[in-house]
């Protein structure tokens, strides 16, 4: 089994930053994606980045050019650099991987293991 376990969340006014991180136990050896996904009350989950095992990534058109995705290997972990932040950011951010199954894109990129999330609010 694997666990992630995410932090970093808070408040922010607009345009602020902020980096969220992903610590990843178990057995991630299989491991092919990562992700982050972001979600608000009453609305459907959306995928925000995803990162493969060898560092390519994709982004969601509503965040590429002020979000980042990355991991460190080493560490286990995996981070979410947020810059110029609005309030349609607001939103709990989940990380999630996969056991190597799906494809490791916004569209199709399908999470065996999820984190708890964090919540991440912009005020204007």
């Amino acid at each position: 089994q694997v666990q992630l376990v995410e932090s970093g969340g808070g408040s922010v006014q607009t345009g602020g930053s902020l980096r969220l991180s992903c610590t990843v136990s178990g057995n991630a050896a299989a491991s092919y994606c990562m992700g982050w996904f972001r979600q608000t009350p009453g609305k459907e989950r959306e995928g925000v980045a995803t990162i493969t095992n060898d560092g390519v990534t994709t982004y969601s058109d509503f965040v590429k050019g002020r979000f980042t995705i990355s991991k460190d290997t080493a560490k286990n972990t995996l981070y979410l650099q947020m810059n110029r932040l609005n309030p349609d950011d607001t939103a709990a951010y989940y990380c999630a991987t996969d056991n190597g199954l799906s494809w490791c894109t916004i569209q199709w990129f399908k999470p065996d293991y999820w984190g708890q999330g964090t919540q991440v609010t912009v005020s204007s």
